[in-house]
């Protein structure tokens, strides 16, 4: 890999440039990780690499023509030859729609120490998570459970450049944790519990371990339900797999050409419209305490949603939906300037909150009459962009609720559900809290959401699957 610096890298390939417009990114990733099988830890390892990108605009008779290539393990010697790459592509590339001039330093949003040397992370992050899953470990011969899962642990640090002058650095620090258990011999039942880990100052694995045990003792019962509508009752996880698909589905240019669930009849968008039955705010943040990420936008290539010649721009708190009512689309520059708003960047993190709500699961529970605990999803895919419809999964966990108790564990489902839907049909909301999103968690960590009671949670059929 090159011996030069990330800083010296983006001088480098700016100067080496003879594009009319010119971004470089640098992705400089320090990882490592710990596995277990079995209540045994099994592998453990770290590893580190380098991403370049350069992002090259050639202004062509027909407008601007954008060309960009990444490569990883980049030698040195090999960064002209990347630059130049980057200069065929834009031209022979078609005319971008999403052309606007790159932003000044006086545009760009603020950034780390740019000279500081790369975040790095290393195994003795786990020290303390080492230590009590080995308390968790001794103590599964007793429980006659089995425990699997991994924990991962990242530092990122983005150096971006760009011809007009712009040097903004970004270090992001990201961890998971996630624990399966499931019963000695045969016996298929399994649970799963995942947490977001900045740091993993907070992870607890015995407390982790506990609510997995809380669940195993419901699964001793078993019942047999047939597909069809129930009352659920959604933790924090299972309503993140939720809201995430609902946030990538939200970009205004999408819905501006009659493409999304966010589409006005006859044309243009749903911006001010009532969407959820509860005031519930969606929103994302770069300073949200616990879920920080960039304040400022990186992305590789033009796009719908997100788009290079917006790289740099500051990106600030944005409430999608303020109390209940849809109040911004995501949307770069150029379609900004078609739709008359304000242009709202991607920010790499999600909040669903309900002002003023303070219980948690368990309270939802002691409420309920008769229901399913929904713990997880999995597998989830997109029916119809129209609605938002989303088909999936259940995994690892559907329990029965009967009279304010959990009292068995329920087969697997096939559901088919529009999270757009959801919220318009949500009767209740409890206490927001970090969620790790069991399906989109690895690659969108930063949630936070609050359990959701759904009178009517339509399970189309019941799968087979354990």
């Amino acid at each position: 890999m090159s011996a030069s610096t990330p800083q010296e890298l983006v001088e480098r390939a700016l100067g080496l440039s003879r594009a009319d417009g010119c971004m470089v990114l640098v992705r400089e990733r320090s990882s490592t990780n710990l596995r277990w099988a079995g209540s045994s830890l099994t592998t453990n390892g770290a590893a580190h690499s380098r991403s370049v990108t350069v992002v090259s605009v050639v202004d062509g008779p027909g407008g601007a023509q954008v060309g960009a290539v990444e490569r990883g393990g980049l030698l040195d010697g090999e960064l002209e030859e990347l630059v130049r790459a980057a200069e065929e592509a834009a031209s022979s590339a078609i005319p971008t729609e999403e052309a606007v001039p790159l932003a000044a330093p006086g545009e760009a949003g603020r950034g780390g120490d740019w000279d500081a040397p790369p975040a790095v992370t290393g195994v003795e992050v786990f020290s303390e998570t080492a230590r009590g899953l080995g308390r968790v470990f001794r103590a599964s011969g007793a429980s006659k459970r089995l425990h699997y899962g991994f924990a991962e642990h990242s530092a990122v640090s983005t150096f971006l450049g760009t011809s007009t002058g712009v040097r903004l650095r970004h270090d992001q620090p990201e961890g998971t944790i996630e624990m399966n258990t499931r019963a000695e011999g045969s016996d298929p039942r399994s649970a799963w519990v995942g947490r977001s880990a900045p740091d993993f100052a907070a992870v607890d694995p015995e407390a982790l371990d506990a609510e997995l045990a809380r669940r195993a003792e419901w699964a001793a019962r078993q019942v047999e339900l047939p597909a069809g509508r129930y009352e659920v009752v959604m933790p924090p996880e299972s309503v993140a797999d939720m809201m995430v698909p609902l946030y990538f589905d939200s970009g205004a240019r999408d819905a501006v050409e009659g493409r999304s669930a966010l589409s006005a009849p006859g044309g243009g968008t749903r911006v001010g419209e009532r969407v959820a039955g509860l005031p519930l705010n969606l929103l994302s943040d770069p300073g949200y305490a616990g879920l920080e990420c960039s304040p400022f936008v990186v992305a590789s290539s033009p796009g719908r949603d997100i788009s290079a010649f917006d790289n740099g721009l500051p990106l600030r708190r944005t409430e999608w939906i303020s109390e209940g009512v849809l109040n911004a689309l995501g949307q770069t520059r150029a379609t900004a300037r078609r739709t008359g708003m304000e242009p709202t960047g991607f920010i790499d993190n999600l909040v669903l909150d309900l002002p003023g709500a303070a219980d948690g699961v368990d309270e939802m529970v002691a409420r309920t009459e008769r229901g399913l605990l929904l713990t997880c999803l999995w597998y989830i895919r997109s029916v119809d962009p129209q609605t938002m419809l989303q088909t999936g999964l259940t995994r690892d966990g559907v329990y029965l609720v009967e009279d304010g108790r959990v009292t068995g564990a329920v087969n697997n489902f096939r559901f088919n559900e529009s999270p757009l839907d959801l919220l318009r049909r949500a009767t209740e909301a409890g206490a927001s809290v970090p969620a790790l999103s069991r399906e989109a968690g690895d690659m969108f960590p930063r949630t936070a959401m609050p359990p959701l009671r759904i009178p009517d949670f339509n399970m189309s059929t019941v799968s087979k699957a354990s």
